[in-house]
């Protein structure tokens, strides 16, 4: 089995959570990559640094991996598919952040889950990405097109609203006068666009959200799409650009750019333990059924 490790930001469960999972996959006859600037931080908050050397490195994957561990938040999941990308190598996520409904492993699990996979004692789920062109070309959307949570249009640089034309398979919608508006897959309906008031999808539907940012217009809701949809946004206003987002990376667009988002035509697949599901990770993270009150 080869595994590659990769995480970006170091608290106070980093090390505790990589030291965990590197002593315990050492003793299984294990390959152990971790990508190239996370091994650099690693080594420089370590005590141990020798320990951390004795790992190869990378900086790009390919098909000879078997399994990318994720450590960090649901946002480090979101910077660990750049890497797979279309190479169908499946994702796990051990949690030192916050909410995590992508990265569902807790520090203290990480022995019994790894070798739950290592027995092949898991699910995968399979998640519908966007992928995102537009007219004309911008180079910082053409390297990395593609989207696991969300693709958002927003303001840039004013406090006025935006206006954004949309189109569903080249047949008018609306134009939505807001802050901006999220195209979300069923994975990000519990990230931004539920923060925005956007439903909670469960990510085997065949659906994506349209969900305005702060409209001005009350009447403008949330709306749920087939997936099949192309969907076309073109962005107006007092400012001469604007800003598209893919999960966590963003670019700069001239207004007038036309924004042409699909479902990829490939998916993220990540590892569900057969102890975890959607279902009871909804529950936990959104408090329901609990009464706080008392």
């Amino acid at each position: 089995m080869k595994i590659a490790v990769f995480g970006r930001f170091n608290n106070t469960y980093t090390l505790t959570s990589v030291d965990t999972l590197l002593n315990y996959v050492s003793k299984k006859n294990i390959e152990v990559y971790i990508e190239s600037e996370f091994s650099e931080l690693l080594k420089s908050v370590s005590c141990n640094k020798a320990f951390y050397e004795t790992f190869e490195t990378f900086e790009v994957l390919d098909k000879s991996f078997d399994l990318l561990v994720s450590i960090g938040g649901d946002g480090t999941i979101l910077r660990a598919i750049t890497f797979v990308a279309a190479l169908d190598i499946p994702i796990v996520g051990i949690n030192t952040g916050r909410l995590g409904f992508l990265a569902t492993i807790q520090v203290e699990d990480i022995e019994t889950a790894m070798q739950n996979i290592i027995d092949g004692r898991y699910k995968i789920s399979e998640r519908s990405l966007l992928s995102v062109k537009t007219e004309p070309e911008n180079s910082d959307v053409l390297e990395l097109n593609f989207a696991l949570n969300e693709v958002a249009v927003s303001r840039k640089n004013t406090t006025s609203m935006i206006t954004v034309e949309t189109l569903l398979d080249n047949e008018y919608l609306t134009s939505y006068w807001s802050d901006g508006l999220i195209v979300s897959t069923p994975t990000g309906s519990t990230g931004y666009s539920l923060s925005c008031g956007g439903p909670v999808i469960t990510p085997g539907a065949n659906g994506f959200v349209l969900t305005p940012i702060a409209p001005h217009n009350l009447s403008a809701r949330p709306l749920v799409i087939p997936d099949s949809t192309e969907i076309q946004l073109k962005v107006s206003g007092r400012e001469q650009q604007h800003l598209v987002s893919l999960d966590s990376r963003i670019a700069t667009l001239n207004n007038g750019t036309i924004i042409k988002i699909k479902k990829a035509d490939f998916k993220i697949k990540m590892i569900d333990l057969l102890d975890e599901s959607f279902l009871k990770t909804l529950r936990k993270k959104m408090l329901w059924g609990e009464d706080n009150r008392n």
